[in-house]
């Protein structure tokens, strides 16, 4: 799941000759169709609501914002002509939009198509999980609320071509955030209403490319060149197919037959294909969850919790089982997210394992837990996507704690992601793997997660003391917002608010016939920087 939407997203890849891609000879290289894999259907097209990382993929291939991401992940000027400097003590962003910045139907992106949009997002008639991406706008908490309108929040258009931001406080990483603030074409979203984004029909691109052939439940549909983005000379392949492909050896199998350029491969193909020139395997901004639910009877124990973190090994889990370079969580902020503004160190690194194995331990919570609801015997379900991952990481969950926990049966349903997403924000669910990929590097986002205002703390977990920690440690800068981070993160660690479980990696093909195709951290590749060779 990402809200950035980010985020954090999940496109793959394959390799093999040209002449396995289907084109007829003679045909330039921008004609050429780049083939790709992605894990599992999106839910929509619409940037306000998007909340996973399939739906994020399609969004950032054929959106965009104010900022982007040039070919290195670093962020330059998108819709705008150029990054600006905060006005008003950090509070205030008054930005200029390219007059040349077009959607897809040839109109022109206008300052109201942001306004349209970020007031739509806010809407609580828009019920937008991720509208807390807008918090520090002026006048967010009200409009929330039910208090002010949507039309009160801290946007306006000065004219055509000039938007401004009003914020409440500064926000050391709001650059980032910039960057997933799209436009929405506002004659479109009056048209479609609470429809727009459930097909291409219903969707208006304005990035390098325009969705063509999603009726909203198929699995495979196609990114078709923007002749109208105002950046199209530089992107180097007119259409990329994109196949739903959640069968990791399928995928693997259609690379080497040359009909996927790029696809994501297991563990299982990475331990067999190490040597393989066109495999490629880099740490993602995410972390993997285990969440207990505190909405429940049968689950509400921190002696659960508890019993659940300590008994399984982390790193068996990922040196075993993914083998695909995921590394183990330490505690609830992944590897890279943040340095010590005064050392330059890991924030991951400096705090340690918090998360230790301790079989021991382990089984004492879980006779705390039998004590405590007076039962024998439980039953417990586990929900997972229907990937292979999460099934092989379900799987071993499943045999340690039923191995080491007298009188405990555990039964694991998984779903396709879109459906996994829903029951998340139902709550409909006992034991949760789940997942948050991070658009920006600062340790607050996955730490938020757990937050008792937050709209994706799925768990229903509240802690006062934990709330009390980030809220101060939110309200500093520097090197005293980063301590006040990590003394949340020990208390969320200590009492397991929920439990991470591991760092994710991706393994990616990538045909040695296409250049440009780039990973990093935080974003997957852009298909508008890649070519043909």
């Amino acid at each position: 799941m990402t809200h950035k939407f980010w985020l954090t997203v999940t496109a793959l890849l394959t390799l093999g000759p040209l002449s396995g891609c289907g084109q007829a000879s003679g045909q330039t290289n921008q004609s050429k169709t780049l083939n790709v894999t992605l894990a599992s259907e999106p839910a929509t097209a619409d940037p306000n609501k998007s909340t996973d990382t399939n739906s994020g993929s399609v969004i950032s291939q054929t959106m965009e914002g104010l900022y982007t991401y040039n070919k290195q992940g670093k962020i330059v000027a998108g819709v705008a002509t150029k990054m600006v400097k905060p006005t008003n003590h950090g509070k205030t962003y008054t930005f200029t939009l390219k007059k040349n910045a077009k959607w897809a139907n040839g109109q022109q992106v206008t300052a109201q198509d942001f306004v349209t949009s970020l007031q739509r997002w806010v809407n609580p008639k828009t019920k937008a999980q991720y509208a807390n991406l807008l918090s520090a706008f002026k006048n967010y908490s009200a409009i929330q609320t039910g208090k002010l309108p949507a039309s009160k929040l801290g946007v306006k258009a000065l004219s055509k071509t000039k938007l401004q931001f009003q914020l409440t406080k500064a926000v050391p990483y709001f650059n980032d955030l910039v960057a997933g603030y799209y436009p929405l074409n506002t004659a479109a979203v009056k048209k479609y209403g609470q429809k727009y984004g459930t097909s291409a029909a219903k969707t208006v691109s304005n990035g390098a490319y325009k969705l063509v052939g999603w009726t909203g439940s198929n699995s495979s549909w196609t990114y078709v060149k923007n002749p109208h983005y105002w950046d199209a000379s530089q992107v180097g392949i007119k259409k990329v197919k994109v196949s739903v492909t959640k069968d990791e050896s399928t995928a693997a199998n259609l690379f080497k037959s040359g009909k996927v350029q790029e696809t994501t491969v297991s563990g299982q193909y990475v331990r067999a294909n190490g040597n393989d020139n066109q495999l490629h395997t880099h740490l993602l901004g995410r972390l993997q969850y285990l969440y207990v639910n505190s909405k429940k009877t049968k689950t509400n124990s921190e002696n659960l919790r508890q019993a659940v973190s300590y008994v399984m090994n982390r790193k068996t889990l990922t040196n075993k089982i993914l083998q695909d370079g995921s590394k183990p969580a330490l505690s609830a902020i992944p590897h890279g997210d943040q340095a010590n503004p005064k050392t330059g160190q890991d924030m991951a690194t400096e705090i340690g394992n918090l998360l230790p194995t301790d079989v021991s331990k382990a089984k004492t919570y879980w006779h705390k837990y039998l004590q405590e609801t007076g039962q024998s015997k439980v039953t417990l379900n586990l929900l997972t996507d229907d990937t292979d991952d999460d099934k092989h990481v379900g799987t071993y969950l499943q045999s340690v704690m039923q191995k080491n926990f007298k009188g405990l049966t555990v039964n694991i349903t998984s779903i396709p992601h879109a459906q996994h997403v829903a029951r998340d924000f139902a709550g409909n669910f006992e034991l949760n793997l789940t997942g948050w990929s991070t658009n920006w590097l600062d340790a607050s986002d996955f730490l938020s997660l757990a937050a008792k205002t937050n709209t994706v703390n799925f768990t229903g977990w509240n802690d006062s003391k934990f709330n009390q920690l980030l809220n101060q440690a939110n309200n500093k800068t520097g090197l005293a917002r980063y301590n006040g981070l990590m003394a949340a993160d020990k208390r969320l660690m200590a009492v397991k608010g929920y439990i991470p479980v591991y760092q994710p990696a991706e393994a990616k093909l990538t045909s040695k016939n296409v250049t440009g195709l780039t990973y990093s951290l935080l974003h997957e590749a852009q298909y508008k920087y890649a070519a043909w060779k």
